[in-house]
């Protein structure tokens, strides 16, 4: 079984991508500084969860478009 992320994390996740979607890659460590930038909390846990769901975000979308353009 995998980790479980809240409601926050995914909808906050799922906005940055959508507002932002050319800033962010598939590294873990760029993705953290640019939350922080974009984003106002004090946790850093929380910034931490959220880049990590955006970089998996980010490479499931990659994994996918590379799987169509096998087909």
């Amino acid at each position: 079984m995998g980790k479980v992320r809240t409601t926050l994390v995914k909808r906050t996740a799922r906005k940055l991508l959508e507002k932002y979607p050319d800033l962010f890659t598939g590294d873990f460590e760029h993705n953290k500084k640019v939350v922080s930038q974009l984003i106002e909390y004090d946790s850093k846990k929380l910034r931490n969860q959220i880049a990590g769901y955006i970089t998996h975000l980010v490479n499931l979308a990659r994994k996918r478009a590379q799987k169509e353009a096998a087909r």
